[in-house]
């Protein structure tokens, strides 16, 4: 045998070298791979063959094969080897980890990582039952040496991480183990803290001595093993073995701080302790880290770590000074930041608790810590700490002590350098650039990161002056006068402060006007700063943004001062208006463009927010809007309609409804009249005039006269749709009733007593739904192939996807906007997909609003649902699916919210009907292909190689088709149900210790669904076609593939509309698709926890409710594969017979989800896995609750589970 050995081993080194071998070829690898993988699976040498390739002697890949070899043994053929083999196994085990490995220094790590894995296997399967004395003999094994001792810590680090962390053993073992584990917690906490402390101290003293080197660093070596292992075990253990012997391992592991190689282990185990949650007296002792020592450890540390954070590094040319981060100190300076914010927390959550924490003596101490991080030049430090200032500055009782006081004023000031926006990794103009480089991939990833960050800085400092009002105001007087007295520099210097010095400012003022009354408010001062504001005059388009948010900031002061309304009217006018060079002909730059729209919204923002101030200058107003609309060139028509928007939010306040009435119709006389007027009638119904009207079907250059004329036709055509939409939007009754009534707008009462309103817009509106409804028709004709063949050659693109939504759908990230001064030059064909994008959003924009503003006016409109149909549902099997998303989102939703009562009948329920339908058959049939594509894919990848935008075009539509989906499903869910708060997730009777210590994720509850029908879900429902297409797109979707969907489909949706006609005489044909519904929804995402959580539940509803009516749902039951047909039978027994003890739900749930858990389909990375069979052994801790009807199966299986074993490992 021992030459058949030493063969086969010779074959397999052989075999081991080829494959590892980079001059292979890829032919003999495979052989080479093949002929090992056989071995594994087959050969009766593999425990010798094993053995023998692990011997020291042979190269590291080699003994790595051999290892692995072993373990795959222990894997896959443990439960049928004799115990006598497995006693030698063991043996064998240990004695490669006292003498089979070289020494700590020399040996290769994933040599020792291999050794680990085979004993912890084997602990898996045999402790503590089999292998008792399992934890002395590592303790034993630990004094022979260095290695020795590393290679215990590396095992028990894996133990727990297999056990706790990944949990990769059925329950039962993994609660013996983690029982045994908790138990022995004194023994082996003490063991491995002496480990610690022994290695530390030789560590220190060994290397300063001359020659000592190595043995130094073999030391080291054991402390940073010991201190990785010990991170595994902090995060779970009971809170008493952290802090016991008065915190003595949080003391030992401040000290580490100072050591330079095992101060980022020790800042590793230091963080994840101080994270520890729990019983709040449990996390008391926590505060002896706020002692002067523990500070001052900390704060060293962090203050050493920066100081060799940054290094000096050559450049090819020595022409200049380049540096870099060191990344290992880098990282350690991230983990002691995340220990001073979780000390924050700590802090936060027991000062003012019921355990009575004081304030720490020496809270100053580690404010001013935690201060130097958030002015680091790191970005990324920087943003780490703003959490924590804000619980602060939230704290009832902090956030009123004297020191948290003074550091609010200094965060204040620290935040005025950070929000300015600067380290970008590709440029040098910042410390923190060179932070960024390691941070960061790319300009994208760092302009992401910073705008989430900047916002989380407006939380803090809107947090911050709540707790120093005055003080702030007077740091943002003090900076707008800085800004506005220095002088504007050519480059982006000047916009990167002035925009900093806004978000500042915007923060602070929107505060201020909460916090203090009108008595503490200083308005001479700001006054004084608005008038400063107003009289600066810039030409930068981007500084002059900034100056319009300043005067929106402080234009709350203007109700003090109304004499200076007319000033900030000038100004804003002024801005609409902007160019930098008056009467060019370039296009403008995107600047410019940015700042002329933000004035605009300035308006609105003034108009909405203050229409009652403004409405004394509403004539003046009107005038000089009349001016500006008078002259074509001056205003973009989005600008024009932004004017048309302001002015009806202040008619609003005339409360009067023949005056406003009087008013709209005279603003909206010439949109009308162009709207109306029979040449356009001719273009918005005959979609091959509307192709030419536009420019579509036309031959086109940049600079061509049609180029003129059909872009003044397309801004004809969006400026009266933005026109009517401001008008629909904004214009409203006024909110209090007798007001209302007053003024002519309540013309009668429901049937339940609440009044009627009338909107003054009704006459514009109705005037303009005919032509409305035309467009709509017209431009879902467009997508028919014989008008898609119309468009010109170089407009062929014109209806896809445009650049920015797709990279919206796909998630990538937008590339940086550039605020340069180089003008936005558009191709004809971007023009043409910008216009026809806007044009279909804001006709559902319209419609959408039309029900909320219009409500009676619109509802009762005659024969409205067959003017719906006739034209939005036209051609839709030629619609794309990101068209067809607004008309749901924009269109449909809204009509479905706000339609009264009343119409459900005439209006909703003839279009959700065809319409939910229609989605059904589109839906599933695209689902369809992307399975099949996805199928074909797999089978073929090795085959086909796709260009990439082959791919990108797939997955785009993939996505759209996800998206348009939950569109549809929202849709049905916002009609028929209607939430409300859930019932408690536990049934408190059944949930015992052991199950609340060791699931560690508590199950939802199956409890029936809380949720019912809404109002039109109650209408919907009475109408036998309409309810069968609700369920069938409901069921059809949990198998459609998106997790999300299917997740919130089967929690809120199914079993709700289900339930209503479960009563009801169903055929059994339908019954039994529903049941097979959720479980090819558990087949698609059974794999995802929370997926099969709600769909175990919901077959577990419709089995317990339409079982006993339908026997047909247990023959579905019986085809499951491996099903238990015994415990099926009982199960189903308890179920039928009303005299059978009801087990609880817990149990009914986890016997149910046994039950069907060979319908759960595995995930991609699981499919070709081999299982790993783990058998659970003698219970330890608990005797088994009996059970009068026992199964038979598991009678059996407790019967072998206590046979008594004569050998034990």
């Amino acid at each position: 045998m021992a030459e058949q050995v030493a063969a086969v081993c010779e074959q397999l080194t052989k075999a081991v070298n080829v494959m590892m071998d980079a001059g292979t070829g890829q032919i003999y690898r495979l052989e080479a791979l093949k002929f090992c993988e056989e071995f594994k699976e087959t050969s009766l040498f593999c425990v010798p063959c094993g053995l023998q390739l692990a011997e020291k002697t042979q190269t590291a890949v080699v003994r790595h094969f051999g290892l692995q070899i072993l373990e795959h043994v222990i894997k896959f053929r443990w439960n049928d080897m004799p115990q006598q083999e497995k006693v030698h196994l063991k043996h064998c085990a240990m004695q490669l980890l006292s003498n089979g490995s070289h020494s700590i220094l020399e040996e290769q790590c994933h040599i020792k990582d291999a050794l680990s894995r085979i004993v912890v296997e084997m602990i898996k399967r045999e402790w503590p039952q089999h292998w008792p004395e399992m934890l002395k003999e590592m303790e034993a094994l630990s004094s022979q040496g260095e290695a020795q001792t590393e290679l215990v810590m590396l095992t028990l680090l894996r133990l727990a991480e297999d056990v706790i962390t990944f949990q990769t053993l059925p329950t039962q073992r993994r609660r013996d183990i983690q029982q045994t584990l908790t138990q022995n917690m004194d023994s082996i906490f003490s063991f491995m803290l002496a480990i610690l402390h022994l290695n530390v101290e030789d560590y220190r003293k060994l290397k300063v001595i001359p020659g000592q080197e190595i043995q130094a660093r073999a030391h080291c070596r054991v402390a940073v093993a010991t201190l990785n292992t010990l991170a595994g075990y902090i995060d779970w253990v009971t809170l008493a073995h952290i802090t016991n012997s008065n915190c003595r391992l949080l003391e030992m592991l401040c000290l580490l701080l100072s050591e330079p190689e095992l101060q980022l282990e020790a800042a590793e185990c230091l963080l994840i302790a101080i994270s520890r949650k729990g019983k709040l007296e449990d996390r008391k002792p926590f505060m002896v880290l706020f002692d002067d020592l523990a500070i001052h450890y900390i704060l060293s540390a962090a203050q050493s770590a920066d100081g060799v954070t940054i290094c000096k590094k050559s450049t090819e040319t020595q022409a200049e000074e380049a540096v870099r981060v060191v990344e290992r100190h880098y990282i350690f300076l991230k983990r002691l930041c995340q220990v001073l914010c979780a000390l924050g927390g700590q802090l936060c959550a027991l000062v003012g608790s019921d355990v009575e924490v004081k304030v720490p003596g020496n809270l100053s101490k580690y404010m001013e810590a935690f201060l130097a991080f958030t002015t680091h030049s790191s970005q990324f430090l920087k943003s780490s700490t703003q959490i924590i200032w804000g619980s602060l500055f939230r704290h009832e009782i902090l956030s009123k002590d004297p020191v948290v006081l003074e550091m609010a004023i200094k965060y204040l000031r620290a935040t005025m350098t950070n929000l300015v926006k600067t380290g970008f990794p590709s440029q040098n103009d910042s410390p923190s650039c060179e932070y960024s480089r390691v941070d960061f991939d790319s300009d994208e990833d760092f302009n992401s990161f910073f705008n989430a960050f900047r916002a989380q800085q407006g939380e803090v400092v809107r947090s911050a002056c709540r707790v120093v009002p005055l003080e702030a105001f007077h740091m943002v007087a003090e900076w707008l006068r800085y800004q506005l007295s220095s002088p504007i520099d050519t480059g982006i210097t000047t916009f990167v402060q002035w925009d900093a010095m806004t978000v500042f400012t915007e923060c602070v003022l929107g505060q201020i006007f909460k916090i203090l009354g009108d008595e503490k408010l200083h308005i001479d001062q700001s006054m004084e700063l608005l008038q400063a504001v107003l009289n600066y005059d810039t030409k930068d388009p981007l500084i002059l943004s900034c100056v319009l948010t300043n005067i929106s900031a402080l234009f709350p002061f203007v109700i003090h001062r109304p004499h200076v309304l007319s000033q900030v009217l000038y100004k804003l006018f002024s801005a609409i208006t902007f160019e930098v060079v008056q009467d060019s002909k370039a296009p403008r730059t995107r600047a410019v463009k940015n700042v002329r729209r933000h004035a605009c919204s300035s308006i609105i923002k003034m108009c909405r927010d203050y229409p009652q101030f403004l409405l004394p200058c509403f004539d003046s107003f009107y005038n000089h809007v009349k001016k500006l609309l008078s002259n074509e060139a001056t205003l973009t028509q989005m600008e024009k309609c932004s004017l048309m928007e302001a002015l009806v939010l202040i008619s609003n306040q005339f409360k009067d409804f023949a005056k406003q009435k009087a008013f709209l119709e005279e603003l909206m006389a010439s949109v009308i009249a162009q709207w109306t007027s029979d040449e356009m009638r001719l273009v918005l119904w005959d979609p091959v005039v509307f192709l030419s009207f536009v420019g579509a079907s036309h031959v086109m250059t940049e600079q061509s006269q049609d180029s003129d004329t059909v872009g003044l036709n397309r801004a004809r055509l969006s400026s009266c749709l933005y026109a009517i939409l401001g008008v629909v939007k904004r214009a409203r009754w006024p909110a209090d009733l007798e007001e209302a009534k007053a003024g002519g707008f309540v013309v009668g009462c429901t049937t339940t007593g609440a009044p009627i309103y009338r909107n003054p817009c009704a006459n514009q509106f109705l005037a303009f739904l005919p032509n409305l409804l035309a467009l709509i028709r017209t431009l879902n004709s467009l997508f028919i192939p014989e008008n898609v063949a119309r468009l010109n050659e170089t407009f062929s693109r014109a209806y896809e996807v445009m650049d920015m939504e797709r990279n919206m759908v796909l998630g990538l990230p937008q590339p940086v906007v550039d605020v340069s001064d180089s003008p936005v030059e558009k191709t004809n064909l971007e023009r043409m997909q910008g216009f026809f994008t806007t044009l279909y959003d804001n006709c559902f924009h319209v419609l959408g609003n039309a029900g909320l503003s219009l409500q009676q006016d619109f509802y009762k409109i005659q024969g409205l649902a067959e003017q719906i149909v006739g034209s939005a549902f036209v051609s839709l099997d030629h619609v794309p699916d990101h068209r067809f998303r607004p008309m749901i989102r924009l269109f449909v939703k809204q009509l479905v919210l706000s339609c009264p009562l009343e119409y459900y009948d005439s209006l909703i329920c003839p279009l959700l009907g065809p319409l939910f339908t229609y989605m059904l058959q589109r839906l599933n049939n695209k689902w369809v292909v992307i399975n099949q594509r996805t199928s074909a894919n797999g089978e073929d990848e090795e085959g086909v190689v796709c260009e990439e935008s082959q791919v990108t075009q797939e997955m785009l539509e993939e996505q759209l088709v996800r998206l348009l989906t939950r569109e549809v499903l929202d849709l049905l869910t916002v009609s028929c149900v209607s939430k409300k708060v859930p019932e408690s997730a536990v049934n408190k009777e059944e949930v015992d210790e052991d199950d609340m210590m060791m699931d560690s994720v508590q199950p939802v509850s199956a409890n029936q669904p809380t949720e019912d029908l809404t109002d039109l879900g109650k209408c919907l429902m009475k109408h036998e076609n309409i309810y069968m297409s609700l369920l069938n797109i409901s069921f059809t979707s949990l198998s459609w593939k998106d997790a999300t969907n299917c997740h919130r489909t089967a929690s809120m949706v199914c079993w709700n509309l289900l339930r209503q006609v479960a009563a009801g005489n169903l055929l059994p044909e339908a019954v039994t698709w529903f049941f097979t519904s959720v479980l090819r929804g558990l087949e698609m995402h059974g794999q995802h926890e929370v997926c099969n959580t709600t769909l175990t539940q919901l077959a577990m509803l419709v089995y317990e409710n339409l079982r006993p009516r339908y026997m047909e749902l247990k023959a579905v039951m019986i085809q499951i594969p491996n099903i238990n047909g015994e415990a099926l039978e009982q199960y189903d027994h308890r179920l039928m017979d009303p005299n059978a003890q009801k087990p609880g739900e817990k149990k009914r749930r986890d016997q149910f989800k046994k039950l069907v858990a060979g319908t759960v389909g595995k995930a991609l990375c699981q499919q070709f896995k081999k299982e790993v069979h783990i058998r659970n052994l003698p219970s330890l801790f608990k005797k088994p609750k009996p059970e009068k009807e026992a199964l038979n199966s598991e009678a059996l299986g407790l019967a072998a589970l206590f046979s008594p074993e004569k050998d034990s490992l």
